[in-house]
């Protein structure tokens, strides 16, 4: 996906394109978690769809919750719902800056010779 250190680092539009790609997966993965979470406050914790996607919604922002819950299933979903939020927020920062990143390392390593040509 990335090219290689011996190799010279991509023109500014590859990057634009690589970052665009990051940031698009990211905003599915960002959809797929509130649809998960909406339809898991909607069918395990009895809310309705607005206060679902409320919910889903802040704890997916690090908010936190809106509506107390009574069941015992439900409080187990917002607990794993809460910490896969916060796990996929890291994955999603990884996702986003890994070309950044890889950009960065990649021009710290270009040769003297790679620059004059």
């Amino acid at each position: 996906m990335f090219e290689r250190k011996h190799e010279k680092i991509a023109p500014v539009a590859v990057f634009m394109r690589r970052l665009a790609g990051a940031i698009g997966i990211s905003i599915l993965l960002i959809l797929a978690a509130l649809f998960a979470g909406v339809a898991g406050y909607h069918w395990i914790a009895g809310l309705d769809w607005v206060d679902a996607l409320l919910n889903a919604s802040m704890i997916l922002g690090g908010m936190g919750p809106v509506n107390p819950l009574a069941g015992t299933g439900a409080k187990v979903f917002a607990s794993g719902y809460a910490l896969f939020s916060g796990l996929l927020f890291i994955a999603i920062m990884g996702i986003i800056f890994s070309p950044i990143v890889h950009r960065m390392l990649h021009k710290f390593h270009i040769d003297d010779r790679d620059l004059q040509k």
